[in-house]
C-alpha cells in the first residue's frame, strides 16, 4: 500500500485589473469566457467543460497534455455574492488519483477605475502528488490567463 499523507497550506494571491468588478466577475461566471481562460495552459488539450454557476452549482473540467495524464477539477459552488465573492471547494485528480481538495476565496474589490481580486486558498495536499507551490502556480498562471480574457476584444 502507498505511504498516504496529507499536506495543509494557504496561499493568497493579489492581482489588479483595468476593468470593473462586474466585469472581472463575469469572467468568473459565463461558461463560454471562463473556459477561454480557466485551463492553465494553452498547449493542454481543451475537455470537457461544464459550469452550473449559482449557490449548490458544480463545475467541471478536464484537461491535459497531449496524450498525457488527465488533469480533472471538480467544484461546488458554497457562496455567490455578484460582483464581490465567490467561495467553492474542489477536488484535483490526475487521472484516476486524487491529489488535493480545497477551499478557495475570490474577492472582487474596487480599487479606483479598475478592480482588487483576491483569491485564497487553503488546500490539502494528497500522498505526494502536488504540493502548495505547484498550486500557486497553476493559479497563478491561470491568473495571467484572466487577464489575457479581460483584455480580449469581443469577436
Amino acid at each position: 500500500m502507498p505511504e498516504r499523507s496529507a499536506v495543509h497550506a494557504t496561499f493568497t494571491i493579489e492581482r489588479a485589473y483595468p476593468v470593473t468588478p462586474a466585469k472581472v466577475f463575469r469572467a468568473w461566471a459565463d461558461p463560454s469566457a471562463k473556459r477561454r481562460w480557466f485551463a492553465c495552459h494553452d498547449d493542454w488539450e481543451p475537455g470537457a467543460h461544464e459550469l452550473d454557476f449559482r449557490i449548490g452549482g458544480r463545475e467541471h473540467l478536464r484537461t491535459g497534455p497531449p496524450g498525457g495524464t488527465a488533469h480533472i477539477y471538480n467544484a461546488v459552488y458554497h457562496d455567490i455574492v455578484a460582483n464581490q465573492r465567490i467561495v467553492y471547494s474542489y477536488a484535483m485528480q490526475l487521472d484516476d488519483r486524487r491529489i488535493s481538495v480545497s477551499l478557495a476565496t475570490v474577492e472582487f474589490r474596487a480599487e479606483g477605475s479598475g478592480t482588487r481580486l483576491v483569491v485564497t486558498e487553503q488546500g490539502a495536499f494528497l500522498d505526494g502528488y502536488d504540493d502548495v507551490a505547484g498550486r500557486e502556480e497553476g493559479t497563478r498562471i491561470g491568473l495571467d490567463n484572466l487577464d489575457r480574457e479581460l483584455r480580449r476584444k469581443p469577436s
